[in-house]
C-alpha cells in the first residue's frame, strides 16, 4: 500500500501542457462579423437569384410567343429572333460570351441554298444546358437535342419554337430523323450537334461518336441496301463541319479552376432545379467560345477519320481554354459555296 501511495503523483506535480483558456474578444468580434458577412451575401445570393428567375419567367413567354408569330412570316426574322431570345436569356444569366475566331456561314434560307451556300454543321463539346443558349445567341442554326428535352419547362418550350430537331436514337426512327435532317440542310437551316452523346463535367472531351457526321459524310452501302439508300447532296454542296470548343472560364470575375467547374457542368443524374438555382445566384459568369477551321468531308476517306478530326480539333482547343490559354482567332480559306441553284434542282427532284 505505501509503494501505491508513492508511485502515484499528486496533482500538484502534473506539468500544464498549454496556456490556460481565454476569451479573446476581439477574436469574437471578427468571428461574429464574418458571419454577419456570409449571412449578408447569402441574403444578396438570394435576392438576385430569385429577380432573375422572375425576369427569365417573364422574358420567356414573351419573346417566344412573339417567335411562334414569326413561324408564320416568310424569310429569316425567325432565325434572327431565336438568337435574340437566347442572348436575352444569358444576359439574364448575366453570362458574358466570349468569341475567338468566325463562324462559318451565317443566316441563311433556301435563296441561300439556291445561290450555292453550302451547309454547315457545327460541331461542339457539351457539359450543360446553358451551351444551348450559348451557342444558340451566337450561331444563326437550328439544334439536333434528344427527345428528352421536347418536355422540360421553359427550355423545352424555347427548343419547340426555336425548331429544334428532336431525335430519340431509337433505330426505327433513325431514317425519319436522318431524313428531316437532311431536309432542314438543303432546305436553308444550319445545325449545332453534340456528338459525344450526352453531357460531361466539363474536365475533359468525350469521344465523339461517328454515327452524328453520317449526314455530312453518307456510309457507303452495299447492292442490297440499295432500297435505303442514305439522302446525299448534290456534288460541291455536301455539309461543311465546324469544330467549336466550349469553355467555362469566368465565375464571379475570378478565373475557373477543376474545382469550380463543377458549378457549371449539369451531367448524370444532377436534378435540373438545384442546378440552375445554384447559377442564378451568382453575381457573373463567362462562356468561351472557340471556333475552329471548318472542314470538309471530302477530304476525308471514311466519317470515323471525319469524327476524329473534328474531336481532335475541339478537345486541344477545350484543353488550351480550360488553362486560360486563349489562342490566336485561327485563319483560315474554306470553299463556303457550291454550284448555284444546284440545291434546289436537287430537292425538288427528291420530293418530286
Amino acid at each position: 500500500m505505501r509503494a501505491s501511495a508513492k508511485s502515484s503523483p499528486s496533482p500538484s506535480h502534473l506539468k500544464r501542457r498549454g496556456p490556460p483558456f481565454r476569451i479573446d474578444a476581439e477574436e469574437l468580434d471578427r468571428i461574429d462579423a464574418k458571419e454577419r458577412k456570409q449571412a449578408r451575401r447569402s441574403l444578396f445570393q438570394r435576392v438576385r437569384g430569385v429577380s432573375k428567375l422572375l425576369a427569365i419567367f417573364i422574358w420567356v413567354p414573351l419573346s417566344v410567343g412573339f417567335e411562334a408569330f414569326l413561324l408564320i412570316v416568310p424569310g429569316n426574322a425567325k432565325i434572327r429572333w431565336t438568337r435574340v431570345i437566347w442572348g436575352g436569356l444569358c444576359r439574364l444569366l448575366a453570362l458574358k460570351i466570349n468569341v475567338i475566331g468566325r463562324k462559318a456561314g451565317g443566316v441563311t434560307g433556301p435563296e441561300s441554298r439556291a445561290r450555292g451556300e453550302r451547309p454547315i454543321i457545327y460541331i461542339s463539346n457539351h457539359s450543360s444546358w446553358i451551351d444551348v443558349p450559348v451557342l444558340g445567341t451566337i450561331l444563326p442554326s437550328v439544334f439536333v437535342a434528344k427527345g428528352d428535352i421536347e418536355h422540360w419547362p421553359v427550355m423545352g418550350l424555347i427548343s419547340k419554337i426555336g425548331r429544334t430537331i428532336f431525335v430519340s436514337r431509337q433505330r426505327n426512327t433513325t431514317g425519319r430523323e436522318r431524313d428531316q435532317m437532311t431536309s432542314r440542310l438543303a432546305g436553308g437551316d444550319n445545325l449545332v450537334l453534340f456528338p459525344e452523346g450526352t453531357s460531361s463535367d466539363g474536365s475533359r472531351v468525350l469521344p465523339f461518336m461517328s454515327a452524328f457526321f453520317a449526314i455530312a459524310k453518307p456510309p457507303r452501302l452495299r447492292e442490297s441496301d440499295s432500297a435505303e439508300m442514305m439522302p446525299d447532296f448534290p456534288p460541291g454542296m455536301s455539309p461543311l463541319i465546324q469544330p467549336i470548343s466550349l469553355v467555362y472560364d469566368r465565375l464571379d470575375g475570378f478565373r475557373v479552376g477543376k474545382a469550380r467547374r463543377t458549378v457549371f457542368s449539369w451531367y448524370g443524374d444532377m436534378d435540373l432545379g438545384p442546378h440552375v438555382w445554384q447559377l442564378v445566384k451568382r453575381k457573373s459568369m463567362r462562356a468561351t467560345v472557340l471556333l475552329h477551321t471548318p472542314l470538309d468531308p471530302d477530304d476525308f476517306p471514311s466519317r470515323k477519320a471525319l469524327a476524329q478530326a473534328t474531336w481532335h480539333a475541339v478537345m486541344e482547343g477545350a484543353a488550351r481554354l480550360r488553362q486560360n490559354d486563349e489562342p490566336d482567332a485561327p485563319e483560315w480559306q474554306v470553299r463556303l459555296k457550291g454550284p448555284a441553284n444546284a440545291s434546289r434542282k436537287r430537292e425538288n427532284k427528291r420530293f418530286s
